[in-house]
């Protein structure tokens, strides 16, 4: 579990953009160790890679979008959280549109992808920024609390004016199993009048029933209903996996999060990695045995292939 992970082969895969209601087609690509992850926008008028990263990071309203030389790529969180939930470090992603296919509105078909073209080990430690002292961002009534920990825990509490959602909560613990089985089938989720608003602005040209959540004043309209009871708050764990993929390595620490979104993990991600005396950098098998090491709880990742020398 302590080695880095990429894929075994390349997988493509098409769907339709949330803003642009374009079809989009995105090719999923094994990368070497310390690689990260990258995405490889395909235009017209070239390629342009974008280093999935926080400087990189363009925009947060309704979706986080990452951006390069003029270049934009919408939407990444909830691949970047697949990526993130399955212990994936190093892949290429070759996008040929202008964001990541939105797909049922959750992680889920990401994690099938992923799982189809299989998870195969590297040779080089995985590296953890491991939380040293506590850290908050505010932002009016929004707070995220960072606080040391032994393991990866997110607490998230959403609050809205809606006989359905009010305040709900959505307390996970990671492991790529938790992940799979708690988080990644969470959809995101929207208000009618929202959305309304938003196709009249030219966003949202690709949502519908069959890839969000829409409430209305009183309930649900998809004709399935929730998937979790708390499936909202869920979602808003999903979204909180992406953005703190963003940090370039995975955190050991315990996340508490009231009413936030894409902005204020953003805010979160910057501060982290602006305050290094917050945290340190562990590589398990270069620190191993040292006490230092092994007094956290690395995340619980399932087995996967060595990669063939």
């Amino acid at each position: 579990m302590f080695l880095q992970r990429t894929l075994k082969k390349e997988i493509y895969g098409i769907g339709i953009g949330l803003h642009s209601g374009r079809k989009v087609r995105i090719v999923l690509k094994p990368a070497p160790a310390d690689h990260g992850i990258k995405f490889l926008h395909v235009g017209d008028d070239g390629q342009t890679l974008i280093d999935a990263r926080a400087d990189n990071v363009v925009a947060t309203n309704y979706a986080t979008s990452l951006g390069s030389d003029g270049q934009v790529i919408g939407t990444v969180e909830h691949l970047l959280a697949a990526f993130y939930g399955l212990g994936v470090d190093n892949a290429l992603v070759e996008v040929h549109g202008d964001e990541i296919p939105i797909m049922d509105g959750s992680a889920i078909p990401f994690v099938y992808l992923i799982k189809t073209a299989g998870i195969v080990s590297q040779k080089v430690s995985k590296k953890f920024l491991v939380l040293k002292e506590e850290m908050t961002v505010v932002e009016d009534d929004k707070t995220i609390t960072l606080e040391p920990s032994r393991s990866l825990s997110i607490s998230f509490t959403i609050d809205f004016h809606h006989p359905l959602l009010k305040k709900q909560r959505c307390t996970f613990q990671f492991s790529d199993a938790n992940f799979e089985r708690q988080i990644s089938r969470a959809r995101t989720f929207g208000f009618l009048k929202e959305v309304e608003m938003l196709k009249s602005h030219g966003l949202a040209r690709g949502g519908s029933l069959e890839n969000a959540v829409v409430l209305d004043d009183f309930g649900v309209m998809n004709e399935g209903g929730l998937r979790f009871a708390n499936e909202c708050a869920r979602h808003k764990v999903l979204d909180c996996l992406g953005d703190l993929s963003l940090l370039g390595m995975p955190m050991i620490a315990k996340v508490t999060a009231y009413k936030a979104g894409h902005a204020l993990n953003h805010q979160l991600v910057k501060e982290l990695l602006a305050t290094p005396e917050a945290w340190e950098m562990v590589a398990p098998l270069h620190d191993q045995p040292s006490a230092k090491t092994l007094e956290y709880e690395f995340p619980p990742l399932a087995g996967v292939e060595p990669q063939p020398v």
